[in-house]
């Protein structure tokens, strides 16, 4: 293919994802969601609403205010949000979207680690994501139990069996789809024994995470998709997580791989073809988080922490438009970032 081709089809799937954005600019009219279907089930996006020094580690969790004002700005764009633990985070969450009739579905986390000491919390986890599932299942579009918990990288790794019955308890407890989120080195294996006990796959894949740059994040991430699929024909796949951060941190990645011009560029693009080709893709992430560090995991919000629009969103936003930087500058303290 040609670099005027690829170039037309990158303007083409611009082009598209732009006519959409505003045709589809209230969620309410969003088809039904059923993440179970190859379909696209209308905009979605990862969503953890930490901001100052709240932490989920710290069991610092954000107020029933802060929550309403981050739902209500994100249902003017996406009507289909990602959350990651059962915990208080995401029971404030399913309650303002209830008590707010906020027109917005949820695909619930329940967080699992495979550490050693972390069986009880794996424990509550399981209950509360069950009972919350129970309780908001006009909400709950579908459950994902555990997270990055099988890839071989993976800091909580778990075992198959572990998860299995993880996902079985959950299965046999609520109405909602239950799922399994990781990376797509775990699911690119036809022998993947959870393909077998999910309703659907939930795929991660970073092309910046494989030092790649912004002109080969799509190409990339529609291959690793494709791979995927090919390992486990007539299995729904929805990307549970893609993004391009706005700065980053360390040799892990090409120099000066983060970026709010490529940021912007990815979105437009993977929003383009997800919606062309019938694909549900969660876009990693909403906002800019804290206690995640100053270095690449901090920088992944099309927001900044202060809920100013970063280039990627600006143009969905201009009201949220900064009037400085919401994102550092290499060769300058991470301290100067705007709110």
């Amino acid at each position: 293919m040609t670099k005027l081709v690829r170039a037309l089809i990158s303007l083409q799937c611009v082009m598209i994802w732009t006519l959409s954005a505003f045709a589809q600019s209230s969620p309410a009219s969003i088809q039904k969601v059923e993440l179970t279907r190859q379909q696209w089930n209308g905009e979605a996006i990862c969503y953890s609403g930490y901001r100052g020094a709240e932490s989920p580690d710290k069991g610092i969790f954000p107020s029933d205010e802060e929550v309403l004002q981050d739902l209500t700005l994100l249902s003017r764009h996406w009507n289909l949000i990602r959350l990651y633990g059962s915990d208080a985070h995401s029971e404030t969450v399913l309650k303002v979207i209830r008590e707010e009739l906020i027109p917005m579905k949820v695909m619930l986390g329940i967080w699992l680690s495979g550490k050693s000491g972390h069986e009880e919390e794996n424990g509550k986890q399981l209950t509360s994501g069950i009972a919350l599932a129970q309780k908001y299942q006009d909400i709950v579009a579908a459950v994902s139990v555990g997270n990055e918990a099988l890839v071989s990288w993976s800091d909580h790794k778990m075992s198959e069996d572990q998860l299995i019955t993880a996902v079985e308890r959950v299965r046999k407890a609520v109405h909602s789809p239950v799922t399994v989120a990781d990376d797509y080195l775990y699911w690119v294996n036809p022998d993947a024994a959870l393909a077998k006990h999910v309703d659907f796959i939930t795929l991660h894949t970073y092309p910046v995470w494989g030092r790649e740059d912004i002109d080969t994040a799509l190409s990339s991430t529609v291959t690793n998709y494709g791979k995927v699929l090919k390992a486990h024909p007539g299995m729904t796949i929805v990307l549970g997580e893609v993004g391009w951060p706005s700065y980053t941190v360390g040799k892990q990645h090409i120099a000066r791989a983060g970026d709010e011009t490529k940021q912007k560029r990815y979105f437009e693009e993977v929003s383009a073809w997800a919606h062309t080709e019938g694909v549900t893709a969660f876009i990693f992430e909403a906002f800019d988080e804290p206690w995640k560090g100053e270095g690449t995991e901090g920088h992944w919000g099309l927001f900044s922490e202060g809920r100013s629009a970063k280039h990627a969103v600006q143009q969905l936003y201009p009201d949220l438009k900064p009037s400085g930087p919401t994102s550092p500058s290499y060769g300058t303290a991470s301290t100067q970032v705007a709110k």
